[in-house]
């Protein structure tokens, strides 16, 4: 028994040092992407006007989103409109990149289009991805109407028949 008890400890030893280290890797993985991110977010500046407007853009666009959430159809341009945008990324950051001094302060276009990736790109999929779920829920409605409908007309033959 006490061989047991002896291996057991030993075996809750290795895990508590296990998840120690692993604790300690996951807090200073995140730290450096934490600091990037604050970094990348600092350099900008958030006043330029270019910027302002790109972000009430988005702004208006979830806005629609929200608004039109009953219309499928409607959404369903939505969809396509935000993710032709994101089709067209690279060639807008391009361009931009071109032009940049007649309305920007600094150069954010970069040839990897990380920058505009993040601030175009990102938030157009993410309203493509709410346009996305908003339509899987409102076809798992509709088949749930369906059903009960078809539910209803058999309940209806299946007392014509008894009659």
């Amino acid at each position: 028994m006490e061989e047991i008890r002896s291996a057991m400890e030993e075996h809750m030893n290795q895990m508590s040092d296990l998840i120690q280290k692993l604790s300690g890797e996951l807090r200073s993985g995140f730290g450096p992407a934490y600091d990037n991110f604050i970094g990348f977010f600092h350099a900008i500046d958030w006043k330029e006007p270019w910027l302002m407007g790109l972000l009430g853009f988005h702004f208006l666009l979830l806005l629609t989103f929200i608004l039109s959430r009953k219309h499928v159809n409607f959404q369903m341009g939505l969809f396509l409109l935000a993710l032709s945008g994101v089709y067209l990324a690279e060639r807008l950051n391009r361009f931009l990149g071109n032009h940049w001094q007649s309305f920007a302060t600094q150069n954010y276009f970069d040839p990897l289009g990380i920058f505009f990736s993040v601030l175009w790109s990102g938030p157009l999929l993410i309203i493509a991805m709410l346009i996305l779920i908003n339509t899987l829920f409102s076809l798992c409605h509709l088949i749930v109407r369906w059903k009960r409908a078809e539910l209803r007309h058999r309940a209806r033959i299946a007392e014509k028949k008894a009659d």
